[in-house]
């Protein structure tokens, strides 16, 4: 089955290099579903280069939501090496701890302690391995940002300027990654800050459509209150303006 999705894989680059963009998304697929789903890594990557592809058609959405299941892989990926680190931790610990109670004083002083094998290779591959996740994770967090950027709205840039943090802070991060980064640490907070006041302003307007609705067999309109932003706490309060005439004395008294 790894095999398969690796010749699979091998074929959509291929496609993908030569602009056959949809075939090559159609290839991806197949892959995944020949791929185990325990292989965390390999999924990931398979993920992410579908996120690619469908940034190259201009598919926002879906190449957010690839993205975002790469990154998920890996984090599972990551929480499971973490664990079996620490398994193999404690293993070790629990092993000296059985050699120092079983080996006499005498028999330590009888001959040269037994050398270790030559762990090098081990932290090698260990070190390969991290490179290589945090090298799929930066590939998938660009595309990620990128794809919820042109989304557009609100929460869709506040989560490509969170995506944009992360890799800002990344040590090995190319130099024209670095270059987009910045610049998007730059133009996306304006641009989520006046998509936040549109989305409150049209909030606003449809709530007050609405308590329109509700009020018009009163007499009454949300004209009738008056909304008083409270700076530090950003919360609102509500008051009663009055108006409509009315009976009863005390009309004129309302305040703002």
């Amino acid at each position: 089955m790894v095999a398969k999705s690796n010749t699979l894989k091998v074929e959509a680059n291929a496609l993908f290099k030569s602009g056959s963009v949809d075939a090559a998304i159609n290839k991806y697929v197949e892959a995944m579903a020949a791929c185990p789903t325990y292989l965390d890594y390999e999924q990931a990557v398979l993920q992410s280069n579908l996120a690619a592809c469908h940034l190259k058609l201009d598919e926002w959405k879906e190449a957010a939501d690839n993205a975002t299941a790469s990154l998920d892989s890996l984090d599972r990926l990551e929480r499971e090496e973490k664990e079996k680190s620490a398994e193999q931790a404690r293993a070790e610990a629990d092993s000296n701890d059985v050699e120092a109670e079983i080996v006499s004083a005498g028999a330590a002083k009888a001959g040269p302690a037994i050398a270790k094998p030559d762990e090098d290779p081990a932290e090698a591959a260990r070190r390969k391995r991290q490179d290589d996740i945090a090298r799929i994770r930066s590939k998938a967090l660009m595309r990620r940002a990128r794809a919820k950027s042109e989304l557009g709205g609100w929460s869709n840039m506040e989560g490509a300027i969170s995506d944009y943090k992360r890799l800002a802070a990344m040590p090995d991060l190319s130099a024209v990654d670095k270059k987009i980064v910045q610049s998007q640490l730059r133009v996306l907070p304006p641009r989520a800050k006046a998509a936040q006041e549109q989305e409150t302003a049209e909030m606003w307007g449809k709530l007050k459509e609405l308590g329109n609705g509700i009020l018009r067999p009163f007499g009454l309109s949300t004209d009738s209150f008056q909304m008083n932003k409270d700076e530090k706490t950003g919360g609102y309060s509500m008051n009663f303006q009055g108006g409509g005439g009315g009976g009863g004395g005390g009309g004129g008294t309302d305040k703002p």
